[in-house]
């Protein structure tokens, strides 16, 4: 009897008969086809180290920098303000904030392995940030980008960096074929308001511009005030024609959201409603698989929980509404809601990336 071999042959795979006789077919198959032992096992009780592994890690740490090195570092993390602090690379955004506050509860760093007690700090950031503040410069000079270039990629239309930092709220809105979502979050990540709506009737009949302006306006007025209101800026490529009623019926609402909520623009020509770049809030929280974006579902679940585990969670869920955001997420997990989803996200993303990163 003969077996199919591979061998590769002028850059190919190639198939070859082998016989069962064979020394190379008896080599393969002592290989794979071992006798299992008799011989008991030996069971090896569970131990956990992460405690160790993390003390180990901090001891580790001081023992990198000499005393003045960590003198030096020290000293920043303990008086630097948070945008003192911003102004280095890897402390931008929230790890800057999480610094300050830890701070400001328990006190001074006495040492480099306290760092890791903050939130968003490990090992291996915990290092960087040390070395960064002893050479900010290492790595050579980066060309800079022009001024609001990453911001314009982000969000449209422009809008000066002044009005990103004074946001006090900003409402997240998510459109889809058959409900529109919205969050309500403050510049401390906390959700004011998390909900959506069911808008069966715009992908009916013939798109009767009544029935959008009835619908919108419905909606609209259940969504609370805010500084900034953010649309996720999708739609289908133009180039599949069988998605074009999809493609216009985004850009109808996205069209009315603009008009409806910009309601002081005729006065001050200042925009309210931004359009955020999908794909932006996808790569932010590791959505993206090539060019397509997953569920945020898993995500979302992830942050309720953390807002319950965590001392200091990445988003909070205030204490009186915890129990009916959950119930909300609760009810959509048997069908698919990725609008209130994604409006969540894009909301925390927005914050993060918009407004406390002072590089874009």
């Amino acid at each position: 009897m003969n077996v199919l071999g591979l061998l590769l042959a002028g850059g190919r795979w190639r198939c070859f008969p082998v016989p069962l006789e064979s020394s190379l077919f008896q080599t393969l198959r002592n290989s794979c086809c071992r006798k299992k032992t008799t011989a008991p096992k030996k069971i090896i009780p569970h131990v956990d180290f992460s405690d160790e592994n993390t003390k180990e890690s901090g001891k580790a740490l001081d023992k990198l920098f000499s005393s003045e090195q960590q003198a030096s570092i020290l000293h920043v993390l303990n008086t630097a303000s948070n945008k003192e602090l911003e102004a280095f690379k890897l402390l931008r955004g929230r790890k800057s904030i999480n610094i300050v506050e830890h701070r400001e509860k328990f006190g001074p760093f006495q040492n480099l392995e306290s760092l890791m007690n903050v939130p968003l700090f490990r090992y291996k950031t915990t290092l960087k940030v040390c070395k960064s503040i002893l050479s900010p410069e290492t790595g050579g000079k980066k060309k800079k980008l022009p001024e609001n270039q990453l911001l314009r990629k982000l969000i449209k239309p422009e809008v000066g960096r002044e009005r990103l930092k004074a946001v006090n709220s900003i409402v997240s809105i998510v459109s889809g074929t058959r409900r529109i979502a919205w969050a309500h979050l403050d510049r401390k990540l906390a959700v004011l308001d998390w909900q959506q709506n069911e808008c069966c009737r715009l992908m009916k009949g013939t798109y009767p511009s009544s029935v959008y302006l009835e619908e919108i306006s419905s909606v609209i007025s259940k969504m609370p005030k805010a500084d900034f209101y953010v649309l996720e800026k999708t739609g289908p490529s133009i180039q599949n024609s069988s998605l074009f009623p999809v493609l216009l019926h985004f850009h109808i609402v996205e069209a009315m959201l603009y008009a409806l909520l910009n309601k002081t623009f005729a006065q001050d020509g200042q925009h309210q409603v931004l359009s955020m770049n999908r794909n932006a809030v996808g790569k932010h929280f590791e959505l993206m698989i090539g060019d397509t974006r997953t569920s945020g579902k898993e995500i979302v679940k992830q942050l309720l929980s953390e807002s319950v585990l965590k001392e200091e969670p990445r988003v909070f869920f205030p204490p009186d509404k915890i129990v009916r955001y959950r119930q909300l997420f609760s009810s959509t997990e048997q069908y698919r809601a990725e609008e209130l989803y994604d409006s969540l996200l894009q909301a925390v993303a927005f914050y993060e990336l918009a407004v406390f990163n002072t590089e874009s």
